[in-house]
């Protein structure tokens, strides 16, 4: 018992539904760490990637669960709700890619040369990284502000969601854009790269003002007008990106409308064309629904003191 005649653990944290999500993720997590180091394996780029996206994800749950149950996320000078979160929303994406990539590179009907052992660790691989998304998707869920209900965590609202998957979305942009896609070839690609920048840094400073409960920085606005005028800034920047790099990519004056026969699988600036391509403008149809939902908020910013928990 601390000084206060409570218990010293968060018993939230260990008895409740949330706690159990996260008890699942740290389970799914673990074993899908051991599975792929004992047998299972990884190679090349893409087995890297999925790797690190599960140590990462194990690692911040982790920190996020032994902070919850021992109370001492009230010592850290952030808002511990929309901390937790975005890290929940963030993994998801980061499980969802992995639990795409690795059964396409790695699974295989027929046995490999190692034998079907190694087949069959990769299969309770990819059974346990979905799972491990279902547990982090459950905990969003959980999470998430009903509609009606008064917001204090803004990450917790469909706009504060929104604003992880898109930065996510602009991750592969930015990944595809430094494969061979050929950016530096005309003035009008350069200018698309500096607004998938631009609106990316906007949108973490979003993420960063609310998970460090710094939303009433904006000394003009309140912060919720603050992230609509940015949301509005994003949709109108996203949408001329949107248009000017398929024209200077794809139009036969500028580039190929058709992947080119010689073009090596996986080294082809074609392909890096076509993924950037489609991923802004999803990440336009992102940024459109978001400035729908962010005119229903109403944010009523947390108390550091309490670190925004409720």
């Amino acid at each position: 018992m601390d000084s206060q005649g409570g218990p010293y653990l968060n018993m939230r944290a260990l008895c409740s539904p949330l706690g159990a999500a996260r008890l699942c993720q740290l389970a799914m997590g673990c074993a899908v760490i051991a599975m792929v180091t004992h047998s299972a394996g990884y190679s090349g780029s893409q087995g890297v990637f999925c790797m690190a996206a599960w140590c990462f994800c194990f690692a911040m749950t982790v920190m996020v669960f032994f902070l919850d149950a021992t109370h001492l996320y009230s010592c850290l000078p952030i808002s511990w709700d929309n901390l937790t979160v975005t890290c929940a929303a963030f993994a998801t994406l980061m499980y969802v890619t992995a639990s795409v990539v690795y059964p396409l590179f790695f699974v295989r009907s027929e046995c490999p040369y190692a034998g079907c052992d190694v087949r069959n660790f990769r299969i309770a691989v990819t059974v346990c990284s979905i799972l491990g998304t279902l547990a982090y998707a459950v905990e969003v869920a959980l999470c998430r502000a009903r509609p009606g209900q008064t917001v204090v965590g803004y990450m917790a609202t469909v706009s504060g969601l929104l604003k992880v998957v898109q930065g996510f979305v602009a991750c592969i942009i930015f990944g595809a854009l430094a494969n061979r896609s050929e950016y530096s070839r005309y003035a009008a690609t350069i200018y698309c790269v500096v607004v998938y920048a631009f609106c990316f840094a906007l949108t973490a400073l979003v993420v960063f003002m609310t998970v460090c409960g710094r939303t009433k920085a904006v000394r003009c606005m309140s912060f919720d007008r603050f992230v609509v005028v940015c949301t509005l800034l994003e949709v109108l920047l996203y949408l001329s990106a949107s248009v000017v790099w398929p024209v200077f990519c794809f139009d036969p004056k500028y580039g190929s409308p058709w992947r080119p026969s010689s073009c090596p699988q996986g080294k082809c600036p074609w392909d890096s064309k076509v993924v950037v391509a489609v991923f802004s403008f999803v990440n336009f149809v992102l940024y459109v629904v978001d400035l729908i939902y962010s005119q229903r908020i109403r944010f009523i910013s947390p108390r550091m003191s309490s670190n925004s928990r409720v």
